[in-house]
């Protein structure tokens, strides 16, 4: 299994907007992705490694899927839509990364 992780670092004035991200982004994902999308899950980022530092990343989206292929076949048609949906939850520049999940 793989996981795809997008993460949105937490810049001074970054906007990002959770409720929007939770009931409207990801839904939309879930459904572009049908049955290839084995799993999901979003956090929100509330503190860094030192007490009352602020939290490196805003939010986390994770999507687990069987293989890379599996992800690829999946998102390659819709990532116009799914991409093109970022500006309207925020202005952060995510940054992607695939994993295998080990555990």
């Amino acid at each position: 299994m793989i996981k795809v992780s997008v993460m949105y670092p937490n810049q001074h004035g970054i906007r990002f907007d959770m409720a929007y991200y939770c009931t409207k982004h990801i839904p939309m994902v879930q459904q572009l992705l049908g049955s290839a999308l084995m799993n999901v899950a979003v956090e929100e980022g509330i503190g860094g490694m030192t007490p009352g530092s602020p939290a490196p990343y805003v939010a986390l989206g994770h999507l687990y899927f069987e293989s890379v292929a599996a992800f690829q076949k999946a998102f390659t048609p819709h990532s116009e839509q799914i991409l093109g949906d970022i500006p309207n939850y925020t202005d952060s520049q995510p940054t992607v990364q695939i994993s295998t999940v080990k555990i």
